[in-house]
């Protein structure tokens, strides 16, 4: 059951509200002025604040600007009888979810409730399923990080290989900042055309090019108040490179086509898998660009780096899988894990993310066991049979089962040579010489 705290110093609305809202199956607490309202919202467990400009002590827009400060996830309506559109604006740009007058009609009032809470609810569920996890050392460092550099106005660079979580990483930042009322607008500067970037970014006039039928507003243009991230920004065209630079040197932007100067304060996040130094060098990136953006440099690890933190993650997207297609609960067994953990995972996280989904769903029993990860297992233990009802002498049974063997091993570490040398306790040029004995090759 979710929880209404109505702020009015008149006791006749919230005596009206708490009757509407409580047949609707609403908890409603009150308070009759500003601070006895955040006194209330600190004390915990309300979902909504209903809250009246005009009251005693402190008014109601300051109330708002407290709450948007000390807890900028929760909504806030707010109402009024003197209401004019200049108020109403003001409420919009300090954070406020929606604007109501009084008398408060009772269907809209409803309407407001619900759609507030259930955004609250959708909110939480996105960032649950959006939450770094990991507790490794560099884990550990990096969000101690994200939470030292969040709340600064400061540009920040994420690098690091593709699916290792860069977008997370930006998400974060954005939640923990004292922007996280306002939007986090993304734009992935590798998936728009070259000649559409500015656009897309700066937006553009009407008749200002072929096509352009419309006005439209642009993505920095959208982020003003809060967060721009531009995700793969080592793809961006040089020719948009030099409009980023001109908005992050001024604070202000200009519409394709147009010539007045827009102010956008947005703060920007970046994210690459480039080596964005060795694209200054080779003169596909500026300089300049490169050093306003990388204020603060952030490096995700690869999954690769972080090894122990695959049963963590492995065990949340089995319980995402399984809510999302509404199965029951399913483990992965300890032999499984490890097996997991030995793989390359080249595409780091998100390629974990869709092995677990697969695994999840191709397996009809609740534990995940190795051989639903590594399924040429069946085919070895078959190989095994055959092998022990074949007549032959014991130096050819003891190559074939040899030969076996060190298949199973390639397979398990991904033919990484090295890493299958080492798990075998013998020399690299060693196992390099039984493939060729064996014509052991990668199928």
């Amino acid at each position: 059951m979710k929880t209404v705290l109505i702020a009015d110093d008149e006791q006749a609305i919230r005596d009206t509200v708490r009757m509407i809202l409580e047949y609707e199956k609403f908890t409603v607490v009150q308070a009759e002025d500003g601070p006895g309202a955040l006194a209330r919202v600190a004390a915990g467990g309300v979902d909504l604040v209903l809250l009246d400009i005009k009251m005693p002590v402190i008014d109601g827009m300051r109330v708002l600007e407290t709450l948007r400060e000390q807890h900028p996830e929760l909504p806030v309506v707010m109402i009024s009888g003197h209401a004019t559109i200049d108020t109403a604006l003001e409420a919009t740009r300090l954070g406020a979810y929606d604007f109501m007058q009084k008398p408060i009609d009772r269907e809209r009032l409803i309407i407001v409730v619900r759609n507030a809470t259930e955004v609250k609810h959708l909110r939480e569920q996105l960032e649950s399923k959006t939450r770094i996890l990991g507790s490794t050392p560099i884990m550990k460092d990096l969000l101690a990080l994200i939470d030292r550099v969040a709340p600064t106005e400061a540009r920040v660079l994420i690098t690091g290989e593709n699916g290792s979580g860069k977008e997370l990483v930006a998400k974060a930042l954005h939640r923990l900042s004292k922007r996280s009322a306002r939007p986090l607008i993304e734009v992935n500067c590798a998936a728009i055309p070259n000649e559409l970037i500015e656009s897309e970014l700066f937006g553009h006039e009407r008749g200002s090019f072929t096509g352009a039928t419309n006005q439209r507003i642009g993505k920095f243009e959208l982020a003003d108040g809060g967060t721009i991230f531009l995700d793969e920004v080592g793809d961006m065209s040089l020719t948009a490179q030099a409009k980023v630079l001109r908005a992050l040197e001024e604070g202000r932007i200009e519409r394709v086509g147009g010539t007045k100067q827009i102010v956008a304060d947005a703060r920007v996040i970046a994210a690459t898998n480039k080596n964005l130094p060795e694209a200054v060098r080779a003169g596909v990136f500026r300089e300049d660009l490169y050093h306003r953006l990388n204020v603060i440099p952030i490096r995700v690890p690869s999954l690769r780096e972080r090894r122990e933190d695959i049963p963590v993650l492995a065990a949340a997207f089995v319980e995402d899988v399984c809510a999302q297609n509404g199965m029951a609960p399913k483990r992965f067994a300890d032999e499984a894990l490890r097996l997991l953990q030995g793989m390359e995972w080249r595409g780091n996280v998100r390629e974990l993310r869709n092995t677990v989904e697969r695994l999840v769903i191709m397996t009809p029993e609740s534990v995940i066991h190795r051989v639903e990860v590594f399924p040429q297992e069946t085919r070895r233990s078959g190989e095994l049979e055959d092998l022990l009802s074949q007549p032959m002498t014991f130096q050819e049974f003891k190559d074939r089962a040899e030969a076996a063997f060190i298949r199973k091993q390639l397979e398990a570490h991904e033919w990484n040579v090295s890493k299958t040398a080492e798990a075998l306790e013998i020399q690299r040029s060693h196992l390099y010489n039984k493939m060729r004995k064996f014509g052991l090759e990668r199928e």
